[in-house]
């Protein structure tokens, strides 16, 4: 190719990128247009599906289009995290994630079909809900320490509820199970909400969930609480201990719940999805909301696309650990 021909063809060439460039320009400077659906990959009513709703219900106002909340359980939040892997780079779907469906699930699925840390772009963190020690109503156990003993005694002969293999519910219900060396009958359901119906019906004996799921029935003496794996007791369940206080300090379990978007999502349209998120986040109703689910906002500091980024790259190798000394396998 003679030189001048050669110039004339890299000038077409950066012409037609720059060109191919414009539509996303285009689309994220006019985003949104339409309504937003935020993928929860759980059934409704449990704690993943509340906060998601309570944070798109302001950050609809904030971005003047409607948030929709599509459940899609499955597979412990896998399979509604695939589908938001998979969605158009657009803006128009997004995900609820935590620390289950972007860390825990790199352990336990040998065949994921998304990456959390390369096939889903970062938002940012928006609550975390420390985990409730419950049993059935007449589950013998008064306190922690004699739960601790009876669990250990009789574990073989006990079962526990959980949301789905790869659920918080379930892993730290592993965790806890391997801290007192018992193992007894795990039953699935298919969320925290089915999880926490049973164990309110007797079905099963005892499980970890969230104040979200089973707060107000702890308030009634609907079911025992035992403890909260948190650093602090919450407001909402002033008269339950927290692990530390109780007699099980090993023992410490606060989920993480974040909102993701598919990789390639232009950066304008991220940018405008984390500072909806933050504002939603600085909202007095929006706090007081989560809080009364159970919910820790997260600190300033903590918020965003890259300390959310750096969280997820941090918390794969650590429960890849924890699973491991666990021995912790999907049946």
């Amino acid at each position: 190719m003679k030189l001048p021909q050669r110039r004339q063809f890299l000038h077409l060439a950066a012409g037609a990128a720059a060109l191919s460039a414009l539509p996303r320009i285009a689309r994220a400077q006019a985003y949104p247009t339409r309504p937003i659906t935020i993928v929860v990959p759980f059934a409704a009513g449990g704690g993943t599906d509340v906060a998601a709703r309570v944070v798109g219900e302001h950050m609809s106002r904030i971005l003047g289009q409607r948030m929709v909340v599509e459940n899609v359980p499955g597979a412990g939040g896998t399979t509604g995290s695939t589908r938001a892997m998979r969605a158009a780079s657009d803006g128009y779907t997004i995900a609820m994630g935590h620390m289950g469906t972007h860390a825990v699930a790199v352990s336990l699925y040998p065949n994921l079909a998304y990456r959390p840390d390369a096939d889903l772009a970062p938002i940012g963190l928006i609550v975390e809900f420390p985990a409730l020690i419950v049993a059935r109503k007449d589950f013998p156990p008064n306190d922690l320490k004699e739960f601790v003993a009876y669990v250990k005694a009789n574990s073989e002969k006990l079962n526990m509820g959980h949301a789905g293999v790869g659920s918080n519910v379930f892993n730290f219900g592993l965790v806890l199970n391997s801290i007192l060396g018992a193992k007894p009958t795990l039953v699935p359901f298919n969320g925290a909400g089915p999880a926490a119906s049973a164990l309110l019906g007797g079905q099963v004996d005892y499980m970890l969930t969230g104040v979200a799921e089973l707060g107000q029935q702890v308030q009634a003496g609907a079911v025992k609480a035992y403890a909260l794996a948190a650093p602090e007791r919450h407001p909402m369940l002033p008269n339950v201990p927290t692990t530390n206080e109780a007699g099980l300090p090993t023992f410490q379990a606060s989920p993480w719940f974040a909102l993701f978007a598919p990789k390639n999502v232009a950066k304008p349209i991220l940018d405008q999805l984390s500072n909806a998120l933050d504002q939603a986040l600085n909202d007095a109703e929006v706090q007081k909301r989560l809080s009364e689910l159970g919910g820790y906002v997260p600190e300033k500091e903590r918020r965003g696309q890259q300390p959310l980024a750096a969280l997820v790259a941090s918390e794969i190798p650590r429960w890849a650990a924890i699973l491991k000394a666990a021995n912790a396998k999907l049946e």
